[in-house]
């Protein structure tokens, strides 16, 4: 008992000392990045927003408007105690090495166990693994050829097709540690919601802790406050499987739905603020929300369904061999969903006036693309650890999807660490 003990503790601190020494790395690497970013220019390279993101920490006039004030108060703290340039590169790197942490608690949290019960001895690798993934995870990118080439209508790496870790927008990857929090509490609320609130505020079998409800809340209007593309996804994807679920329930489920419903109202209140812009143009100007298909995706793509396979090559691969994960597994049928509404917004919707060319919504796309990488790589873990399912070869050639997208992105962000162009 006392060795199993020993054996327990030295495999938790090698997973721990592996991470935290992959997580320096990684965050060091994007920190040099996006430390080169705050001086990059489109003549010097290191194009990105930085310099206008530099100039609203300060209070100075961008010439954009940030509704979202997280990500620039945090670099303005930080900006009391080093220049401004310094400040913003180190709070984009805070924030993403906090998404790879909570990655690493998710995928943790929901494959761990069983992942390490799959290794009869030497424990500490399943760790050592999941830690590797969740590093990596925030390296991937579109699947493309590292040489420039013309292929059925795909004429950019990544205008067009997207990634999950778009390395020049700062904003993004600052909302995403919030937005990993918001999207597992909504899958987790999404399995018992129906049940009601007990009365308790521990958990029991008559109902759902409040708490989680809270803690919703608060992530979904972090998550806004910080880039608010990730929340039109999330909510416009809550909202049709809730009315869905309480039809196929002919209303039983009414107060549930009312009382999960709430959580979205600071989230709502928000939301109008942000996007008062969107909706009341300038004097002479067309403002709004239109509708297309396609037209303005089209611009930077001729082949979308190419474009798409080449974005989400591994999660498709995932689906096509674990396809009846999709029911039974919530948190994967709602990044699938998740990626469903971020396609269907981007494909069907733009921006009036100056800002129909900058394709907005597809930030909330490749947000739908990395949440399907998150639920495939759950999906595979899972079954990777399954020792009563595992075949072999069908598992070899998903981790090799996944690889491909590895070497992808580690090129992709070489280039842009040098100077390159995202495009």
């Amino acid at each position: 008992m006392e060795m199993n003990q020993k054996i327990q503790k030295r495999d938790k601190w090698i997973d721990i000392v592996v991470f935290v020494i992959l997580l320096f790395i990684a965050s060091a690497v994007f920190f040099t990045l996006f430390y080169r970013q705050t001086y990059g220019s489109p003549q010097t390279g290191y194009h990105s927003d930085m310099k206008a993101y530099i100039k609203e920490m300060q209070g100075i006039d961008s010439g954009y408007s940030f509704t979202y004030p997280i990500f620039f108060k945090i670099s303005a703290f930080i900006h009391l105690f080093v220049g401004p340039e310094l400040a913003v590169a180190l709070a984009t790197t805070l924030l993403n090495s906090l998404s790879i942490v909570l990655m690493k608690l998710l995928l943790n949290h929901l494959t761990g166990k069983a992942f390490a019960d799959s290794f009869v001895s030497h424990k500490w690798r399943a760790g050592v693994i999941i830690s590797l993934v969740s590093v990596s995870l925030f390296f991937v990118s579109m699947l493309y050829l590292p040489f420039d080439i013309f292929i059925a209508g795909v004429y950019h790496r990544y205008l067009g097709v997207f990634s999950p870790n778009p390395f020049h927008n700062a904003t993004y990857m600052a909302a995403r540690p919030f937005a990993i929090l918001a999207f597992y509490w909504y899958a987790k609320l999404l399995t018992n919601y129906e049940q009601g609130y007990g009365g308790k505020w521990k958990h029991s079998e008559k109902g759902v802790d409040m708490r989680d409800y809270v803690l919703f809340s608060v992530f979904l209007l972090a998550a806004t406050m910080t880039k608010p593309s990730f929340t039109i996804v999330l909510v416009g994807a809550a909202g049709l499987i809730m009315v869905y679920r309480m039809i196929c329930s002919r209303f039983r489920n009414f107060l549930p739905t009312i009382q999960l419903g709430l959580c979205f109202i600071p989230t709502f209140v928000d939301l109008l603020y942000q996007y008062r812009g969107v909706f009341v143009p300038a004097e002479g100007e067309e403002g709004g929300i239109g509708f297309t298909f396609g037209e303005i995706w089209g611009l930077y793509c001729l082949n979308i369904p190419l474009g798409i396979c080449y974005a989400i090559g591994f999660p498709l691969l995932v689906l096509l061999l674990n396809f009846k994960e999709l029911k039974e597994n919530t948190i994967y049928r709602f990044s699938w969903q998740i990626f469903g509404m971020g396609f269907a917004m981007a494909f069907f919707l733009y921006e009036k006036g100056f800002r129909e060319p900058d394709f907005n919504f597809s930030w909330g796309y490749m947000y739908g693309i990395f949440f399907a990488f998150v639920g495939a790589l759950i999906v595979l873990l899972q079954a990777t650890a399954d020792r009563k399912k595992k075949k072999p070869l069908l598992l070899a050639l998903q981790w090799l999807g996944y690889l491909a997208h590895v070497v992808c992105g580690l090129y992709y962000f070489w280039g842009i660490f040098q100077g390159q162009m995202y495009y």
